[in-house]
């Protein structure tokens, strides 16, 4: 007999909900589900229909705000300012998705251009490119299932969502606000377990057309090198994102922007600032103005409006934390705050040049943690910064141009932000981690075209 899931809130592991888990047999219904209707062509949705669907469902997360906001704070941990922006984010993805349904199209191929192609008109179409599987993470467990469930329906495509497990509830929420704004059930189902070999049944099954995989690399790829032939897939990884600041950075402007970006979500983000390489002539005061404002953190109950960082998803995390902050002091690094508050929450700490083969110099910290070090050459930093095997976003702070467009250019990631922080996303910009971090792109209209594919129709004609 399968036990019920048990729901506990990120920040104090009381209970909030225990649901129902899915077993193998489900899985199987699921998956023939959705091929039954990605099979049967006269029961597609068209696009009015699909869009209705997305911009009912806004309206209806939108009027629902507080509710959403308050359940990402209980199981997530995120504090309750930033689930608020979450969800607003989130009603954004859905009409964003709506929207691009309007323009999304083939293309005239032009014919004519040889002897042999005249007489000819040729045109692409749009076509779902099948079932979706899409397998989420935790730490943003409204606007990730957004962002994996929102293309897929507007494109087309019955989609097969299984959220984190230690995070389910905003998952369920937003399916059921769908099927409330009239999205038949087998167009978007949920799949719940903790079950590994489960997750990766669905992922790699052949009735899978497209596997979206929000998660670990190791994970992420070990999926990929697992899916039959002809499946095409997405992954977004994480990384330890890196922040150059140039001698001409303003420091009383950018430390607000860097601990943003350090510590948003207790540095749970897949690009939240990690490495921060800072000139030696204003690294003194750059230490001490961000040491003072990482300190004067509010950290606690996400649930209160005046948290500004809540705990980790679970204790374990917390353990690992401490554990390679440990090993970096060991090693000869300074540490300003950090310390254990509970049994999730940790306090925000900086670590003042750890040693490059440190584990928090080496992977991603995924917790409350930067890293800063000192530089003299611009291109000793770049190199530092590019020296990982995982890429994804970047940022520069420089009020001179000249060194801002150097690292700009030469930066290994997706994306390099000038004078903002690393972890500044927009729901309609690509999106994509390089080497290690990522395949594919994602972002709402990205994912669309992922979730496609172009037909090609050919007519010959007389005269």
């Amino acid at each position: 007999m399968t036990h019920p899931l048990q729901v506990v809130q990120a920040f104090d592991r009381a209970v909030i909900a225990e649901i129902a888990v899915d077993d193998a047999a489900a899985l199987e219904a699921r998956l023939a589900t959705a091929s039954r209707m990605l099979r049967d062509r006269d029961a597609w949705l068209k696009p009015h229909q699909r869009s209705a669907v997305l911009l009912r469902t806004a309206g209806l997360l939108q009027a629902r705000q507080g509710h959403f906001a308050r359940l990402i704070a209980q199981e997530g941990g995120k504090p309750l300012a930033d689930a608020t922006v979450e969800v607003i984010r989130a009603v954004d993805g859905l009409r964003n998705a709506a929207e691009a349904i309007r323009t999304f199209a083939g293309r005239e191929i032009p014919m004519g251009l040889t002897p042999a192609s005249e007489g000819r008109w040729a045109f692409t179409t749009k076509e779902p490119i099948g079932v979706v599987a899409a397998i989420s993470a935790f730490n943003h467990p409204l606007n990730l299932i957004v962002h994996q469930v929102a293309p897929a329906i507007a494109v087309g495509c019955p989609v097969i969502v299984k959220p984190a497990a230690v995070t389910p509830l905003s998952c369920l929420g937003l399916v059921d606000l769908l099927r409330e704004a009239g999205l038949d059930e087998a167009w978007c189902q949920t799949f719940i377990t903790d079950d590994n070999a489960l997750a990766e049944r669905l992922a790699t099954d052949p009735r899978v057309a497209f596997l979206s995989f929000i998660g670990s690399a190791k994970v992420g790829w070990y999926l990929r090198s697992r899916l039959p032939a002809g499946t095409r897939c997405a992954l977004e990884h994480g990384g330890a994102a890196p922040v150059i600041v140039d001698r001409s950075a303003p420091l009383d402007a950018i430390i607000e922007p860097i601990v943003k970006g350090g510590y948003y979500h207790a540095g749970q983000v897949c690009v939240s600032t990690q490495r921060i390489f800072v000139h030696a002539d204003i690294a003194d005061g750059f230490i001490e103005r961000l040491a003072a404002r990482v300190q004067a953190l509010r950290v606690g109950d996400p649930l209160l409006g005046h948290t500004e960082m809540g705990p980790l998803i679970a204790p374990r995390e917390a353990d690992r934390v401490l554990s390679w902050t440990d090993e970096a002091v060991s090693a000869g690094a300074k540490i300003v705050g950090g310390g254990r508050l509970s049994e999730t929450t940790l306090a925000p700490a900086v670590l003042l040049d750890p040693p490059t083969e440190a584990k928090v110099s080496q992977l991603e910290i995924f917790g409350p943690v930067t890293c800063v070090y000192g530089y003299r050459d611009l291109d000793q930093a770049i190199d530092a910064a590019n020296a990982l095997p995982f890429a994804f976003q970047a940022s520069v702070f420089s009020s001179d141009i000249a060194p801002a467009m150097r690292a700009a250019r030469r930066l290994d990631a997706s994306t390099v932000l000038v004078n903002d922080h690393t972890a500044f996303r927009t729901d309609w910009m690509p999106f994509a981690g390089r080497r290690q971090s990522g395949y594919g792109v994602g972002g709402i209209p990205y994912s669309m075209e992922d979730m496609s594919q172009d037909k090609m129709v050919v007519l010959r004609y007389e005269g």
